[in-house]
């Protein structure tokens, strides 16, 4: 069976870690950090609010990358295997190091999943597709253009719209506010509690857990 590639969107380097734009790298953190070595067990730790790629190596796909079994089965066996995964390109220029790893790994589209923010969610929301339109998201418009496809799962984290005039360019590059970085470490592990259950369960079965009023 085919592994997975589980791609956390964001910009590289410190100047870009606190940004909302990162949040989709932020949840790969804490897979990676839950998963370190590969041993398909939590690890100790604080969840993250910032891009920290401590757990991850450097790929030649320009990107940063950790093996792992991710979550769990039916009779406590470790889940399947899949590649962690953040681009060290730029936002707009994700899908290159997106299909480099497809290849290097041969996955299939269908078990591409990417997180990513999104604007037009309330903070602190998720929700959970396959395919459709990118919404703006630069991100996203570039993998969907390296792939010729739209057809991947997505994990959508809310981080809902710009306030007054805001440009919203603007406003994804900027650090998630002191009221905002409260609820964060929830935020991020609960996208990544996501992740594991579309990879275990399948698409519709997170979709009934996630989409559902807590």
């Amino acid at each position: 069976m085919s592994s997975w590639l589980i791609v956390g969107l964001g910009n590289p380097g410190p100047r870009y870690a606190g940004n909302r734009h990162n949040v989709g790298a932020m949840v790969i953190g804490e897979l990676a950090r839950r998963y370190a070595g590969g041993s398909g067990t939590a690890a100790a730790g604080h969840p993250i609010t910032t891009t920290t790629l401590e757990h991850l190596r450097a790929h030649k796909a320009r990107a940063q990358i950790a093996g792992v079994r991710l979550g769990m089965v039916q009779g406590g066996e470790a889940g399947p295997a899949a590649t962690l995964a953040v681009p060290t390109a730029y936002m707009n220029e994700s899908g290159g190091p997106v299909k480099a790893l497809m290849q290097f790994y041969s996955v299939p589209v269908e078990r591409l999943l990417v997180v990513h923010d999104d604007l037009d969610i309330s903070p602190g929301a998720i929700r959970l597709k396959i395919g459709g339109g990118e919404g703006g998201h630069n991100g996203l418009r570039s993998i969907s253009g390296a792939l010729g496809t739209r057809d991947y799962l997505r994990v959508r984290v809310g981080i809902g719209r710009p306030p007054g005039r805001m440009d919203p360019a603007d406003f994804v590059l900027r650090d998630f506010s002191p009221a905002e970085r409260v609820e964060l470490p929830l935020t991020v592990a609960w996208s990544a509690d996501a992740v594991e259950l579309v990879v275990a369960a399948g698409l519709s079965a997170a979709q009934q857990r996630f989409h559902s009023p807590a």
